[in-house]
């Protein structure tokens, strides 16, 4: 029988990693002929993903998912670049010869063992465009793995064309854009802030260009969610889009925990909360805030009343860092805080962020928006406030609310160095997340359910999957 080898290679991030597991699970749980190599760009920066591989690679022999570390590179300096996407795509392209020698190693080493085994794909990330040259001097099908919204995706294959008509750079727009992927005219305000940098502009677009060298594009997105945005982007210019989310990582990292002692903490403090009572407040393994706007969001807190969790981190202090937790709690929150609060509430460092989603206490989540924690919100049907803080969560956030009304607005075009969010806006966004009648979350509901349904037998996303295996195997 002829076995199928894919390769994949991501951003050395965990919200750009784990969804790329959790991919290759699915490929292999749909089809057993699959066997997947991961390519892993090692960062000393960012331990999480690092802690994460080494589980994964613990369980590795029972999945048929074999992962290979890449040898090191030098980082680009920060000092010649002014965006972190600049030093993502850079710091991707120096590992070509890297990723190059691997794949050649991986064929060498099947054919002396398994004659039948053929190498059926390479998948990129949406950042990691340069490997499309490594998979044309292979000769093998190079497919993107993108793992953000049909919306975004839209976005990006508008860009060049976008880039044609503008007059002045991106910040200084006065006017709404017209993206075929939205059905509303997108405010300027909600683009990544790393675009309105001339730097971090020229790399999105630079990688932007080269999506349609693909032979095909998969997306973490269902069609029951996105319907216009994925509509847009099926055209005979653009390669095959195959909507196959959501794509979660529903163990979570209860299993890898760096502070098991801690989670188990919270989950019994969450055991003996009624239902849907508990705001939820995590903003990514990068989204620290401030200490002044911790201080407002306590503020806020107290004057909603509300039982809640809060995992709590400081803003990340390198390009590639991520977000530590506070050293001390009592010298960032208000004064007795923790003690006023001691009943009603926890406050905590990193967390499994969708064990928390899962558990029968939770009725509302705050969030940066990062697209896998809008899968997993959804997924587990809890309504969420905005409150976006980089990449291309503000964008997410005016999807959400203002495209398919699935989400509570605190702010939009929040970000880092912007102005407070007062207390006050806390106070009232938090009621109104935790609002039962809310329409919001009745929609969300509904979604959540349209969510299981199209990862089912003959469901949206798995008729999709197993459109991809076809073109895969052929």
């Amino acid at each position: 029988m002829t076995k199928f080898e894919v390769v994949f290679i991501t951003t050395p991030a965990i919200g750009q990693l784990v969804p790329i597991v959790e991919f290759a699970h699915h490929l292999i749980n749909c089809d057993p002929r699959f066997s997947i190599t991961i390519l892993i760009v090692t960062l000393p920066q960012r331990p999480l993903v690092n802690t994460y591989v080494q589980s994964c690679v613990a369980t590795s022999a029972s999945t048929n998912i074999n992962f290979v570390h890449l040898l090191p590179v030098e980082l680009p300096s920060p000092d010649q670049l002014q965006s972190s996407i600049g030093c993502i795509s850079l710091f991707a392209e120096r590992h070509k010869p890297h990723v190059k020698q691997a794949i050649t190693n991986l064929v060498a080493t099947e054919s002396d063992l398994d004659s039948d085994r053929r190498l059926v794909g390479f998948f990129i990330d949406l950042f990691t465009t340069s490997m499309i040259d490594v998979a044309n001097e292979l000769d093998i099908p190079c497919y993107l793995y993108f793992q953000s919204t049909a919306e975004f995706l839209g976005f990006m294959l508008h860009l060049p064309v976008l880039d044609t008509q503008l007059t002045t750079g991106l910040a200084e727009l006065d006017t709404e854009l017209v993206i075929p992927s939205f059905v509303n005219p997108v405010p300027p305000s909600v683009l990544p802030s790393v675009m309105l940098e001339k730097d971090g502009y020229s790399f999105f677009l630079q990688n932007a260009r080269r999506y349609v060298e693909t032979k095909g594009i998969i997306i973490n997105t269902f069609s029951e969610l996105e319907p216009h945005a994925l509509n847009s982007v099926s055209t005979s210019q653009v390669p095959p889009v195959y909507p196959i989310g959501p794509v979660l990582d529903l163990t979570g990292s209860a299993q890898w925990h760096p502070d098991r002692a801690q989670h188990e903490r919270i989950m019994r403090w969450l055991d003996d909360q009624p239902p849907s009572t508990v705001v939820f407040l995590c903003f990514g393994s990068m989204g620290g805030v401030s200490g002044s706007q911790v201080r407002e969001i306590a503020f806020g807190l107290e004057l909603a009343g509300v039982r809640f969790v809060w995992a709590l981190h400081e803003p990340h202090k390198a390009q590639f860092g991520l977000s530590d937790d506070y050293m001390s709690l009592e010298k960032v929150l208000p004064n007795g805080f923790l003690e006023r609060t001691s009943k009603i509430g926890l406050v905590c460092g990193w967390v499994s962020q969708v064990s928390i989603l899962a558990h029968k206490a939770i009725g509302g989540f705050i969030s940066h928006y990062g697209w896998n924690s809008i899968l997993e919100s959804l997924w587990y049907g809890i309504p969420i406030a905005t409150w976006p803080i980089y990449a291309e969560q503000q964008i997410n956030a005016f999807q959400m609310v203002k495209e398919l009304g699935l989400a509570i607005e605190i702010r939009l075009d929040y970000r880092e160095g912007s102005d407070l969010v007062l207390a006050n806006e806390v106070e009232r966004g938090i009621n109104c997340l935790m609002d039962y009648d809310n329409e919001v979350r009745k929609k969300v509901k509904e979604m959540s359910k349209k969510s299981r349904v199209a990862m089912m037998e003959n469901g949206s996303s798995y008729v999709s999957l197993r459109a991809l295996i076809q073109e895969l195997v052929l």
